[in-house]
């Protein structure tokens, strides 16, 4: 006898689990998890660990603010999404696509202050998880559909854009300032011209970006980010690169974590900030909600956007 249609479907909407279990979709997996899972979980872990610690920091000083701040946002995120996600395959971090959107609403408002410009931030990650953890209780996870390709290319190559002209010089060695993407591209072109070009720097971020296209051209099965961040800080540790030959490093981190506390901001500054996390929360749920469905056709899965919705909320509030 053949079986009824809807088991034959994997895209079948299933009964929605009830009580807390509804809530926190990583707590269901992990009584479904299966031990051979395990071995690959711990590789992609390390991986990407290894590929977000540089990313995390970079990304933060895309935007505007400290180093260290990257780092804290490549933690407390990644532990809420899977307990909150739909995903099993999804994880959350410092996003490129938003660094340009935050350092335009939190640096001039900041006026040159780092810890402002943290508290800023941190205001805008409370507002924006807020309105994504509201629009999932309404059932608002169908709006990403009313979003145009054209719009979500056009924002994402512009800060694509925006985050090349400001690491770039950064690869070569030397620093520019300035608040508008011309401004800061008029530095690069000028520091380049009047020889502000650091050779050692340039060679570590060329050969680490060579290692990085090598392998996923011709072995994309290699984690090629993981052995490019592991080699060149063993070469910049072992040669002290950064006291010799003027190579910019990080240098030692605090240990802990900051404090939990809700950033003071005035009233003047919460309006100004209301704006910039009403985009950055619909553009983060956009991209966030076209990978989920990538990865959910892969393995046959479905997906439930007013979950990614929430769980989005509560990593940007963690």
């Amino acid at each position: 006898m053949p079986a009824p249609a809807s088991n034959l479907n994997p895209f079948a909407r299933k009964a929605p689990p009830r009580g807390v279990l509804r809530w926190l979709p990583g707590l269901r997996l992990w009584r479904t998890y299966q031990r051979s899972w395990l071995a690959k979980d711990v590789v992609a872990g390390l991986v990407l660990t290894a590929v977000l610690v540089p990313v995390g920091m970079g990304y933060a000083e895309a935007a505007g603010l400290p180093a260290l701040y990257g780092l804290y946002a490549t933690i407390v995120p990644l532990l809420a999404y899977a307990l909150f996600g739909p995903s099993r395959i999804l994880v959350l971090g410092p996003d490129s696509a938003l660094a340009g959107l935050i350092a335009a609403a939190v640096l001039p408002l900041a006026g040159g202050n780092a810890e402002r410009a943290v508290a800023l931030a941190g205001m805008m990650a409370v507002l924006s998880g807020g309105l994504c953890i509201v629009a999932g209780l309404a059932r608002f996870g169908f709006i990403t559909e009313l979003l145009s390709k054209p719009i979500r290319y056009g924002y994402l190559n512009g800060i694509a854009l925006t985050v090349l002209i400001g690491q770039l010089p950064k690869v070569l060695g030397f620093s520019v300032h300035g608040e508008s993407l011309l401004a800061r591209a008029h530095g690069l072109v000028q520091g380049i011209l009047e020889s502000q070009t650091n050779l050692v720097t340039c060679a570590i971020g060329g050969s680490c970006l060579f290692v990085i296209l090598a392998f996923k051209r011709w072995a994309p099965k290699v984690p090629g980010v993981l052995i490019a961040v592991v080699g060149a800080t063993i070469v910049v540790g072992q040669l002290d690169l950064a006291g010799q030959a003027g190579v910019s490093a990080v240098g030692p981190l605090p240990q802990g974590l900051p404090a939990f506390r809700v950033p003071a901001v005035s009233l003047s500054e919460l309006s100004s900030l209301l704006a910039a996390a009403v985009a950055i929360a619909l553009m983060s749920f956009a991209e966030t909600s076209v990978l989920a469905r990538t990865f959910a056709l892969r393995v046959g899965e479905e997906t439930d956007d007013n979950q990614e919705l929430i769980a989005l909320g509560a990593a940007n509030l963690a």
